[in-house]
């Protein structure tokens, strides 16, 4: 697998597979896939051999004109941050170490960049045990919890990045 940026690859085939996962993260059209990838401070993913998606990772950073309850979460928390909105592999491509691999990646763009901190949410209403154990795997840590109007509950979660 190779990994690539998401504004080099085909939205249409990224917006699908987000869809597939859209009880997880959120529905997406293709135009708002398009801009959520022009505001990212990171919007990569793995492709494969006749560039078939395995997984991406899109994450804003402060600067990100987003209007998003979560981002708002760490907008008001943190001058300065990373948030991951939604990362996703393909099921023919799990357990493979993408999610890790794009993880690692991004907390070394987020440190170059001298950022601190990278936060990101995890539905507790509907439960996600495979993203809880993922994430505290990763280091992260709870920073918080809210309900959301859609009806999900959400851990607020959060890693501090070393600079050395």
């Amino acid at each position: 697998m190779k990994l690539v940026e998401l504004g080099d690859c085909d939205l249409a085939a990224v917006c699908r597979l987000n869809n597939l996962f859209a009880q997880e993260t959120s529905h997406l059209t293709e135009p708002e896939m398009n801009e959520l990838v022009q505001m990212a401070f990171y919007a990569r993913g793995f492709v494969e051999l006749g560039n078939q998606l395995g997984a991406f990772l899109i994450a804003l950073d402060e600067q990100a004109d987003y209007v998003n309850a979560n981002f708002a979460f760490f907008r008001a928390r943190r001058k300065r941050f990373v948030y991951i909105d939604r990362v996703i592999t393909a099921r023919h491509a799990m357990r493979q170490g993408l999610a890790r691999r794009l993880y690692q990646d991004l907390f070394l763009c987020a440190a170059a960049a001298q950022h601190t901190v990278v936060g990101c949410e995890v539905n507790l209403l509907p439960p996600n045990p495979a993203s809880d154990a993922f994430h505290a795997r990763m280091g992260f840590a709870e920073v918080g919890t809210a309900q959301l109007p859609n009806g999900k509950t959400v851990r607020y979660l959060e890693r501090t990045l070393d600079h050395g």
